[in-house]
């Protein structure tokens, strides 16, 4: 199937006290990135990367354009980089990871300059090499061989782009392994999963989504003991549907929040964003570890980060079919592998996954703001005291008591 380049569309418990950012920073990494202002990132447009795809997943990579619809490219980092990111979820300045760790990260179609960009934005943060030379970096196709790999897609390249610079933002140290699939179709992208889990991942990153029934029938695909599985939940807001992988019980649905600086005790405020995807579940029972009363099913998500575009962060990657840039990129995608960097810090099998968070909630930031939709009950939209859905139990808390 030929799907054309186009721009339309992370365990343990104390992984989450100890979620890390990148602790060298260079000189080009100042508290704030300034080549967008703050004013103009808040009033920025923004598209999704990917198609949709029928019989299989969007990505929920969301980019920042410019007054022609097109990927604003910006000549230095805009948008949030890793010190910001660490300052923002209190990370440790000592927990890096380690790099006997594998986080992998899945994602559809062909990446041709996927070492070579993220070179670019782990030396402008200061962030250790990692190469295929070095053994930190692979890139393999969905059946785990290095070719043939697939046909470049733009917006997936942007995606993927996306995916390693945050996996790096949050775990410097770990090993990368990208699996790239052949297509979006659920048959094509379960196999990447599976070849991830095949190849020693300890983590896979999951930044896409598909209709939720037609995605049913590959929840056991997603279900590997002692491989934390992460998933993002979606950019369109409540009362869209759900989307899969992330209702399935066996991953943690990741939700998307509104990142700013402010002048409280933690120097940040956050809530939920508007495009985070929630709800319970059609398709999927409900996990014992899971408490909320308003759903007899799967409640999404379990946990938030930073997601929001026009408070995004930045990214080294494509910009057009033969020019990479610095880009401002959000949605769901965004959250998804800083969670799953986070969780990678931690080497070996990091536990049970979602159940671990949800036994340790003091390990997280509560998010009690911000509104997706119109729902009832109020909690599966609208962000609140404990649990809700647009941000489950919250957004990781460094300084939190596990």
């Amino acid at each position: 199937m030929k799907v054309p380049s186009s721009h339309c569309f992370a365990s343990r418990a104390v992984l989450f006290a100890s979620v890390v950012f990148a602790t060298a920073c260079s000189a080009d990494d100042p508290a704030v990135q300034t080549t967008m202002t703050a004013e103009e990132l808040a009033t920025a447009g923004n598209i999704a990367t990917c198609n949709t795809v029928t019989g299989g997943v969007h990505c929920h990579a969301r980019v920042i354009v410019n007054s022609s619809g097109l990927p604003r490219s910006n000549p230095t980092p805009a948008g949030f980089g890793p010190s910001q990111l660490r300052s923002a979820y209190k990370a440790p300045a000592t927990a890096n990871g380690s790099s006997a760790t594998t986080v992998a990260v899945v994602d559809a179609f062909g990446y041709p300059n996927a070492e070579a960009d993220l070179a670019v934005y782990r030396a402008q943060f200061g962030l250790p090499p990692c190469t295929t030379a070095n053994g930190c970096f692979r890139k393999v196709n969905q059946t785990g061989a290095a070719s043939p790999l697939p046909a470049p897609n733009l917006g997936w390249e942007e995606e993927t782009a996306l995916d390693l610079d945050m996996v790096s933002a949050a775990c410097p140290n770990c090993k990368l392994l990208l699996v790239e699939a052949n297509s979006p179709l659920f048959d094509d992208i379960a196999a990447a999963v599976g070849t991830a889990a095949d190849l020693g991942a300890h983590v896979i990153s999951n930044s896409y989504g598909g209709d939720e029934f037609a995605g049913a029938s590959y929840n056991a695909d997603y279900f590997y003991p002692g491989i934390a599985m992460v998933a993002s939940t979606g950019d369109s807001g409540y009362g869209t549907g759900l989307e899969f992988p992330s209702s399935s019980p066996n991953v943690i649905a990741v939700g998307g929040t509104t990142l700013a600086t402010a002048t409280n005790a933690r120097g940040w405020t956050e809530t939920a964003w508007s495009g985070s995807v929630s709800g319970c579940s059609a398709t999927m029972p409900k996990p014992s570890w899971q408490h909320d009363t308003g759903c007899t099913n799967r409640m999404i998500a379990d946990v938030a980060a930073v997601a929001d575009p026009n408070t995004g962060v930045a990214v080294y990657g494509p910009s057009t079919d033969t020019t990479s840039s610095w880009l401002v990129l959000g949605g769901t995608s965004a959250a998804a592998p800083i969670i799953a960097g986070a969780a990678g810090v931690y080497g070996g099998p990091i536990g049970t996954g979602a159940a671990d968070i949800y036994a340790h909630t003091g390990i997280l930031f509560d998010i009690t703001s911000g509104v997706t939709g119109f729902c009832d009950p109020t909690y599966y939209c609208n962000a609140g005291v404990g649990y809700d859905g647009p941000t489950g139990l919250g957004t990781p808390n460094g300084s939190g008591t596990p």
